[in-house]
């Protein structure tokens, strides 16, 4: 094999590996039903985690405006408290200025 077949060889490589990676860009940027959900249209996100030991997190999950404390360690998760309403970063703001 010569070395221009070689480098024609990983050339192609290349090129198939630069097309699949951004199909999948567009597919995660434009939310192709079936594989990926616009950023926009989610529904659950993470608040905040706190680490309470070693191995134990506490975790603030918000849903649909809703929120829910959540412990989670080696023996599993549990439910602390749920269907906290969430806080609007106006009310938040608000009761900051409040407080001063």
């Amino acid at each position: 094999m010569e070395f221009i077949d070689l480098l024609r060889y990983f050339g192609a490589l290349l090129l198939v590996l630069a097309m699949v990676g951004g199909a999948g860009l567009v597919a995660r940027r434009f939310g192709v039903p079936g594989i990926t959900r616009a950023a926009a249209d989610k529904r659950l996100a993470v608040v905040e985690t706190l680490m309470i030991g070693p191995r134990q997190r506490l975790f603030i999950l918000r849903r649909d405006d809703v929120e829910h404390l959540v412990l989670t360690g080696p023996e599993g998760a549990t439910v602390v408290e749920s269907g906290i309403a969430a806080r609007t970063p106006a009310g938040a703001a608000g009761r900051s200025g409040a407080a001063s």
